[in-house]
């Protein structure tokens, strides 16, 4: 059988990503980049940048960078909680995850957002643990009933007590790196074991344009020396903090993701590091950051090129909306993101559950975006030759009444060639009217209940279990806090 194409979205053509590298690489050489850490700017020294310590600028030159990139894995092999079952993070592979960070939920009783607490992201967690096609965790909501000051290492900390899943995350402050790490060694066994199977990926976000700030610049370096991949964020919104053509946004986006990656090799060569971002087209009429634009998509579309180009992972954010609530807009923006983002084959996609300009996240609709994501995955999937002849012998077999429903043709295959959504309407209208006249969001919230009440926990064994609650019940005494939330 002939393989089916896999079908794939191209926004640049070659001279266009090759002047958006050469740009990229002269900016870093000429303008610099500001890095606020000492020990990044020494480390880049060492490597042969050239370092202004007066305007904390690295002047890296184009050679530095090529040698760094060579040393830069095309792929990151991630692995569950349980160390047996591993995700390749590069080449064509596609995997979504929730939106990461939101400091609000959206409220299904009230439909109106609030601050998430311990029991949402227990909730969350559990959920997301229950989806097929959300193949990552991430510690997507900041709870509010513990000090900021920890809520970075206490979000990591339940989600590796509730979830098998591996986990996208970061920090909030330089001091979390330290518990995070010793709660993740603590599941693997070992440090050793850790940087064999990673399972989780740190987020670092340089502040547009052109920086690195102390917190992200030592993310990188932490990480690089646990054997602990990095996500590079770049957030340019496009005539606000990056150039408003969408070709000049990813110059900006380039260089300052070569800059993080060449800062992960000078700490170690053959740190794991993706190439990625939330970069955003910016509404001059109302001062946001629509990541349901579709300028947004493209950027996001156009870097993912970029990056593997430059023969590294990519991520974006893409598959979440700009709405409020669970509504026709939400579907809209989500449903094109997720599919633009499979189609331009990011690796990493982040955003499914997301509303509210990635500051709110939904249970509701994360399970719709699960499906989103499945209709994503049968796409790439592509149309196969499943039979050779590819039609003629079945109508060979075909009595005379032509029907396709009993043949066995269409039994073997159907399920082949054919998604079952859950939650897509696909009722006739009399059927739609005796079940409740239900909206896609009733369904949604039903659907969320249903996987709740039927999920068996699965925690780490106990001795594991006992070892992060130790480490994280001891930072959170520095942090001024004496019982868990979860404990008291």
């Amino acid at each position: 059988m002939n393989a089916a194409i896999r079908p794939r979205l191209t926004l640049l053509n070659d001279g266009l990503v090759g002047s958006i590298i050469d740009e990229a690489f002269s900016l870093l050489e000429n303008h610099g980049i500001f890095v606020e850490n000492e020990n990044a700017l020494k480390l880049l020294g060492d490597s042969g940048a050239k370092i202004d310590l007066k305007s904390q600028k690295a002047h890296l030159g184009r050679s530095l960078v090529e040698n760094a990139l060579t040393t830069t894995p095309s792929e990151i092999r991630l692995y569950d909680r349980t160390g047996e079952t591993s995700f390749v993070i590069g080449g064509d592979n596609v995997h979504f995850d929730p939106g990461s960070a939101a400091v609000s939920i959206l409220d299904p009783e009230t439909q109106s957002e609030r601050k998430p607490v311990t029991r949402d992201l227990i909730r969350f967690f559990r959920l997301a643990e229950t989806l097929t096609h959300i193949h990552f965790q991430s510690t997507a909501l900041v709870s509010a009933d513990v000090p900021h000051d920890m809520a970075d290492a206490y979000r990591l900390y339940l989600g590796l007590r509730e979830a098998n899943k591996p986990f996208i995350t970061g920090t909030f402050r330089v001091e979390s790196f330290a518990p995070m790490r010793e709660m993740l060694t603590a599941i693997r066994g070992s440090a050793a074991a850790l940087a064999e199977k990673p399972l989780a990926v740190f987020d670092a976000c340089p502040s547009p344009p052109l920086k690195w700030s102390r917190l992200t610049s030592q993310s990188l370096i932490d990480a690089a020396r646990a054997g602990i991949p990095s996500e590079l964020i770049s957030m340019g919104m496009t005539g606000a903090t990056s150039p408003v053509t969408i070709a000049g946004t990813l110059v900006q986006h380039t260089a300052e993701n070569l800059c993080g990656m060449a800062i992960c090799q000078a700490a170690r060569p053959g740190a794991p590091v993706i190439f990625g971002g939330s970069p955003s087209s910016f509404d001059m009429r109302r001062g946001t950051t629509p990541m349901g634009a579709i300028e947004t998509m493209m950027i996001d579309a156009g870097y993912a090129q970029v990056g593997k180009a430059l023969g590294m992972p990519v991520h974006a954010y893409m598959g979440l909306s700009d709405a409020k609530t669970l509504d026709a807009q939400a579907g809209l923006e989500s449903a094109l993101g997720a599919v633009l983002a499979a189609l331009a084959g990011v690796n990493v996609v982040s955003g499914p559950g997301m509303l509210d300009f990635e500051s709110c996240q939904s249970l509701e609709k994360l399970v719709v975006d699960d499906e989103i994501c499945g209709m994503a995955y049968r796409l790439l999937d592509g149309i196969s030759r499943r039979d050779t002849p590819l039609a003629l012998d079945i109508f060979k077999t075909l009595g005379e009444d032509m029907s396709f429903l009993t043949h066995e043709h269409t039994r073997r295959l159907y399920r082949s060639e054919h998604t079952m959504p859950r939650l897509a309407d696909r009722e006739t209208y009399e059927a739609w009217v005796a079940s409740g006249r239900k909206t896609m969001a009733d369904r949604a919230r039903e659907d969320v209940e249903r996987r709740l009440s039927g999920f068996a926990p699965s925690p780490p064994e106990d001795h594991k279990a006992a070892a992060i609650r130790e480490i994280m019940a001891a930072y959170a005494r520095t942090c001024g806090l004496d019982t868990l939330p979860d404990e008291a």
